[in-house]
């Protein structure tokens, strides 16, 4: 059984899906410490002026000297992001062929009130995963699970909790698993190769490192043709 493991990230790019529709299991990691200017809380849209960063902001004073975990960071909402997001993502892309088709389901979410960040990013990424066509993979939360240890040894734990089989992972992973400690444990590996075509995109030349909504703005239902191999 296929197991990926990875932090919670706001509308993550098209390589976190290619990994959510290969696993039977997804594991958001969503008890381990958050980390300031990572994908956690941001990512990065498409507009005739360049990137633009959509960041929702948190309560973030100490959070990574309390070490505090993704799952209890808050959202701040004593801003108006939700309002601005959406209307950075009408502004940038109300033109693209597919956008209309997503107007409900954002629009949805972006009139929520979630105290708690990963509750927020991680409903969406599953919607997300659905249009995208993915049915099948199961999704948890490390936070369920109460895994100790630190770094591969926590890995571990929570794939054998899981019952899987095999691992998929990034490819900076390399610098911290340790191998010989899931082939231990009956769990063979396997590496990401992000390597995707290019498709349409409103404003050229392409760019590869966006949010995963501009790919299903501007293909839709075809959007999976540019993730699966």
């Amino acid at each position: 059984m296929n197991c990926v493991i990875l932090q919670p990230s706001y509308i993550p790019w098209r390589g976190y899906f290619d990994q959510i529709s290969r696993a039977d299991v997804f594991v958001f990691y969503d008890d381990v410490q958050y980390g300031k200017h990572g994908w956690r809380n941001r990512n990065q849209i498409k507009t005739a002026q360049g990137r633009q960063w959509l960041t929702i902001p948190v309560h973030s004073s100490g959070v990574v000297e309390k070490s505090i975990p993704i799952n209890q960071v808050e959202i701040d909402w004593s801003i108006t992001w939700n309002k601005s997001h959406w209307k950075a993502l009408t502004f940038a892309y109300g033109h693209a062929p597919f956008f209309r088709n997503f107007v409900p389901l954002l629009e949805s979410f972006y009139q929520r009130h979630d105290v708690f960040l990963a509750d927020f990013t991680i409903d969406l990424t599953i919607a997300l995963a659905r249009e995208l066509g993915v049915r099948d993979t199961r999704f948890i939360r490390s936070s369920e699970m109460e895994a100790t240890g630190q770094k591969t040894d926590r890995l571990v734990q929570i794939m054998v909790r899981v019952g899987a089989t095999h691992y998929i992972s990034g490819p900076s992973a390399k610098d911290y698993i340790e191998n010989d400690k899931l082939a231990s444990a009956g769990i063979t590996l396997e590496y990401m190769d992000y390597n995707y075509p290019e498709y349409p995109q409103l404003h050229p030349p392409f760019d590869p490192n966006l949010s995963i909504l501009d790919l299903l703005f501007m293909a839709g239902p075809d959007a999976m043709r540019y993730i699966a191999k």
